[in-house]
């Protein structure tokens, strides 16, 4: 080990600059660049990308997290420059190209991670759907409860919470039934070949128009929507106002009910599908053994 009192310390300020003026200079270089590039560019960038986004109609967390990137992107900028300035240049380029490779690695290991955030950003911006929404997809349904920018949570009708990843809501086709502040409900009576259309329909319009969540405009209606193998199917389709879940099996059980109590009363028939077998049962006997056979149509 060398004593400090070997070392040729500077006796004086002029020896001082002497000997360190250059790196002395080049660090207050750095730290003038520094603080004028990340302070200014801070201040106009994350000003111009909020003001810019939220005049665009964006979310205010992906509003929050884009200038919390920009803000970022200041101060890696911030560092280039100071260091471009002091003289540093090498030493950029090195970390430059070590950065690249890091991002690139990061990106491959990351890239579900990344189409995930992405999506999210497109769903809060896009907004195909919002909390306590009614939605399905993929054979699925249920209620969303919370809109990350990674992943949404839907919660199930038996009260179970699915958590999905923003891509897959993003890259499939979602059905959101409370997108509108009005929703259609549908449904096919079957009644018999041998009653009246007209009676039947009249009966399931009435019964519509006894729901108090029924609207009258649009109005009830009916369609002669089918012709099957036993029965005349008749389509009732009734509106209701802020669906929801709840809301649209509520009031189509209530109708159903309804038109099944007064189909009974006025005798309309509601058949269901059957088959009638015919024939008969014969007996052989084949050597020592009885053969059965049925024959039928």
């Amino acid at each position: 080990m060398i004593p400090l009192q070997q070392f040729d310390w500077p006796t004086s300020i002029g020896e001082l600059l002497a000997q360190y003026g250059d790196l002395l200079w080049n660090v207050a270089a750095f730290v003038v660049a520094f603080a004028v590039v990340y302070f200014v560019g801070k201040y106009l960038l994350v000003k111009l990308v909020g003001r810019s986004l939220s005049a665009r109609g964006f979310d205010r967390t992906v509003v929050q997290l884009a200038t919390t990137t920009a803000g970022a992107l200041a101060f890696f900028v911030a560092v280039a420059v100071a260091f471009t300035v002091a003289g540093f240049g090498s030493f950029l380029a090195a970390f430059a190209t070590l950065s690249g490779a890091l991002a690139l690695a990061l990106g491959f290991a990351a890239q579900d991670i990344v189409a995930n955030f992405v999506a999210g950003v497109f769903i809060l911006k896009d907004k195909p759907f919002e909390v306590d929404d009614w939605i399905e997809w993929n054979d699925m349904t249920g209620v969303v409860r919370e809109i990350d920018l990674r992943v949404t949570k839907v919660e199930t009708f038996s009260n179970e919470v699915i958590t999905v990843p923003n891509s897959e809501l993003a890259n499939n086709a979602v059905k959101n039934a409370m997108a509108n502040d009005r929703l259609r409900l549908q449904f096919v009576f079957g009644i018999g070949y041998d009653d009246d259309i007209d009676e039947a329909a009249d009966i399931i319009r009435e019964n519509a128009r006894s729901i108090p969540e029924v609207l009258d405009d649009p109005e009830p209606s009916v369609r002669t929507a089918e012709l099957a193998d036993s029965y005349v199917g008749l389509e009732s389709r009734i509106w209701i106002a802020d669906p929801g879940r709840g809301k649209f099996k509520e009031v189509l059980s209530d109708h159903v009910q309804g038109v099944k109590e007064r189909f009974d009363a006025e005798g309309v028939d509601m058949p269901y599908p059957y088959r009638e077998l015919t024939g008969g049962i014969s007996i052989e006997e084949v050597g020592n053994l009885d053969q059965v056979s049925v024959t039928g149509d």
